[in-house]
């Protein structure tokens, strides 16, 4: 019987947050999707490997104060180490009932994503090199995997423009707002010694970055979708993302003049209110437009 604590630091519901990367490619791919190799990648990615990135990366954290999905994280145990290796291998495995190029892509994901906690890399002490491992590797290179486990895509495919460029706003996109998943862990960072870009700007820096680098990924959304679709998908993104503006934007204003509003709770609301409408736009995107 695996121990409560080991499936809380699992935290298989904070999944919900990395669908829209999945949704987005499953809006790309339209009619090309195949659909038992679309469950057998949804499964692969949402209920094994980032469960599993989650349970190891809590394991070498041993985070104290609250983190990503779980409030009042339990003291971690062997045991999540062992479960943690046994979900990515089983992750790769339904990878390779989908294509071995897309079980390479699950196993490069789960070196990258084990390096950003484990002693003897720690990616998360350095403050640009982690931001852009989650970046690319969260952002484009899971969209381009999942796109060729939806359809089949060879290589070629993939790195044509119209999979390029959204594959590059993807990463853009998490290189603005991964460091807001950040602004309220200065304290625990600081005690493991951890400079994530988010302690180091500080927290109105923070805000500022994000809604900087943000308002960019944004933009070039709002030009891609106008360039290979229409103006109406453009408008229907913006639309989408109007109710995280509102959020954000009000956030902003309790934060900057309280310190302590920075905290777990106003964060995790940022992030199921941005992942509810992202996937929300990209199932009606690939209903409408696909």
């Amino acid at each position: 019987m695996i121990q409560r604590s080991t499936w809380l630091h699992l935290r298989v519901p904070f999944s919900f947050f990395l669908l829209p990367m999945f949704l987005f490619a499953l809006s790309l791919a339209g009619p090309q999707v195949q659909w038992g190799q679309a469950v057998l990648a949804l499964i692969a990615w949402h209920l094994c490997i980032y469960p599993a990135s989650n349970g190891y990366n809590s394991y070498y954290d041993r985070d104290e104060d609250s983190i990503g999905g779980l409030e009042k994280p339990p003291p971690v145990s062997r045991e999540l180490w062992a479960v943690a290796l046994g979900l990515d291998a089983v992750g790769i495995l339904l990878g390779l009932l989908v294509s071995w190029p897309f079980a390479l892509a699950l196993f490069v994901y789960g070196l990258v994503s084990k390096a950003y906690s484990h002693p003897a890399v720690r990616l998360k002490k350095y403050p640009v090199l982690s931001l852009l491992a989650v970046a690319v590797f969260q952002g484009g290179f899971t969209l381009l995997a999942s796109y060729h486990a939806l359809t089949g895509a060879g290589l070629a495919q993939l790195l044509e423009a119209r999979l390029l460029w959204p594959a590059g706003l993807a990463s853009l996109m998490l290189l603005g707002s991964y460091p807001m998943t950040q602004v309220y862990q200065h304290a625990e960072d600081a005690r493991r010694g951890d400079l994530t870009l988010s302690r180091w700007l500080g927290i109105r820096g923070t805000f500022l970055y994000t809604m900087t680098v943000f308002g960019a990924a944004t933009a070039g959304f709002g030009m891609y979708y106008v360039h290979y679709y229409s103006w109406a998908a453009a408008g229907l993104f913006a639309l989408a993302l109007g109710p995280v503006l509102g959020f954000f934007l009000w956030w902003l204003a309790r934060t900057w003049t309280d310190a302590a509003q920075a905290n777990f709770r106003y964060t995790m609301r940022l992030n199921a209110l941005s992942a509810s409408c992202l996937n929300g736009f990209y199932v009606v995107f690939w209903a409408w437009f696909g």
